[in-house]
């Protein structure tokens, strides 16, 4: 048998398996008083969009004044609680939570962008859950009616002090840097309106 015979026929005998389902990814999950939550399917262009036009506005105010940063980064509360909320704040004076390039305590603000599979559990157990655990400023930003409510933390209480909407400049008496230009955080969630 030849050399080319022989490959030919060694080349009958390989397998290659098409694959036919999607590839696994690291699965996403958060954990709340201890029940694992999965956070499928991924966000939408549009929720995506939106969190990086905040991360931008934030990242132009308040770069010098903290670290900006946006999911997927987990925040361990404790061994029962770790989630991936879409934004974190976290002041220079309060940086000594982030230990070995973890998060592990309570950032100074947390924001959520509200999404079908999402909304109740950012609007109920996680601000329950902030709340817990001593989240100074809260906000739940929404897509569909273009606002974000403000949550700041009050004895104990997350407690809604404004909603910003059209036309608004959202601001903080937190943190004195935010300054967010409502109509121009949301004016690019326009093109995405078709979006199934």
């Amino acid at each position: 048998m030849s050399d080319n015979d022989r490959n030919k026929s060694n080349r009958g005998s390989e397998t290659i398996k098409e694959q036919q389902s999607p590839y696994d990814t690291f699965d996403r999950i958060e954990i709340i008083d201890g029940v694992a939550y999965e956070m499928k399917p991924s966000p939408k262009v549009s929720h995506q969009s939106l969190l990086n036009n905040l991360v931008t506005q934030l990242n132009a105010a308040c770069r010098p004044d903290g670290v900006i940063l946006f999911a997927p980064v987990d925040v361990h509360f404790d061994e029962n609680n770790t989630v991936q909320p879409d934004l974190i704040f976290i002041r220079n004076d309060n940086c000594g939570i982030i230990v070995n390039d973890r998060i592990v305590g309570a950032p100074d603000l947390l924001a959520e962008i509200l999404s079908p599979g999402s909304a109740n559990r950012d609007r109920i157990l996680k601000k329950a859950l902030y709340e817990r655990f001593g989240v100074k400023e809260y906000w739940i930003a929404d897509p569909v009616h273009t606002t974000i409510d403000r949550f700041i933390l009050e004895k104990g209480k997350l407690v809604l002090t404004e909603t910003f909407g059209e036309g608004d400049t959202l601001t903080s008496g937190f943190f004195p840097c935010v300054s967010i230009d409502m109509d121009a955080l949301f004016a690019p969630l326009e093109r995405f309106r078709n979006e199934g």
